[in-house]
């Protein structure tokens, strides 16, 4: 009897250790997804076309002839994921743009990381075009028409960044690398924190091809649904040393480059859904930029 006691006793004291270790082991500066739109993003541009669903946990974005709309997340964040469930604007969405990015809003040395949904003729495929501001520089557009119906349903947009790289996903598969190449002398976003933004406006001079294809008003309004809004990364302003500490998991050893998976997903989506590389565009850069002779 007194045997069971005694190993029962130990048998708590061990579960109390590791509970107190993985509580120790857990990022607690390290924000996650909010429960609701509102706890985490305040709207930024024309609140009366940005609509609560589901007790804030969706909302729906409204172009209309007069007015987009736009919203930000509260705080800053340096390194991490942010992730949205985005429902596309269906039919007819030329000259329509739907924004989901990050930026530092420091002007001239601003960092940004852009996903632009350009709309499209009915029929046509939605295209998607990322870029890449470092320190000031950007014009580092990549285009890639998507290879499913991004208005039919939630798909999930993603961007990732950590020390190494800067990855963009859609769902689970990975359109866009672009790596820390500084010893090589390439700026790459790690200093200035980023606050998430989305808009949704008209852009019918340059969204579909060239600005060829005009919005059709006729159609308006114009929706696209948001939800699951995922956070995880370092706020700013937070603690100093969250930024620096390879502990957060997106500095893990697996997060260093893709796998082998994601890979092969990423050499297929560039072979048969990229439809322009500005490192291939020589009537921009006769001189082909160095981030592209560096491998992005």
């Amino acid at each position: 009897m007194i045997m069971t006691m005694f190993l029962q006793s130990l048998s708590l004291r061990k579960a109390s250790v590791f509970l107190f270790l993985s509580f120790l082991a857990f990022p607690l500066h390290v924000s996650a997804r909010p429960a609701t739109f509102l706890q985490d993003f305040r709207v930024t541009w024309s609140d009366s076309h940005i609509r609560q669903i589901d007790g804030g946990r969706a909302i729906q974005l409204v172009l209309d002839q007069y007015s987009g709309c736009g919203f930000a997340s509260k705080a800053k964040y340096l390194f991490g994921r942010v992730s949205m469930r985005i429902k596309l604007i269906p039919g007819d969405s030329a000259g329509t743009v739907t924004a989901f990015y990050m930026n530092s809003d420091t002007d001239t040395v601003r960092d940004e990381l852009d996903f632009e949904f350009l709309g499209n003729r009915t029929g046509q495929p939605y295209t998607v075009q990322t870029n890449i501001f470092a320190h000031g520089k950007g014009d580092r557009e990549q285009r890639v028409n998507l290879w499913f119906d991004p208005a039919a349903d939630f798909h999930v947009y993603t961007i990732f960044w950590n020390h190494q790289h800067i990855v963009f996903y859609v769902d689970d598969m990975p359109i866009r690398v672009y790596k820390n190449n500084e010893a090589k002398g390439i700026p790459f976003p790690k200093l200035q924190p980023m606050r998430v933004y989305s808009t949704l406006w008209e852009a019918d001079d340059w969204a579909t091809r060239g600005g060829l294809e005009k919005i059709n008003w006729s159609k308006a309004p114009f929706y696209a649904y948001y939800k699951d809004f995922d956070i995880e990364g370092c706020p700013v302003p937070g603690p100093a040393t969250c930024a620096s500490n390879r502990g957060n998991w997106w500095e893990g050893a697996t997060y260093q480059a893709l796998n082998a998976m994601e890979a092969r997903k990423y050499r297929w989506v560039r072979m048969n859904h990229m439809i322009y590389d500005y490192c291939a565009d020589k009537s921009r850069y006769p001189t082909t930029p160095p981030e592209c002779v560096a491998g992005i």
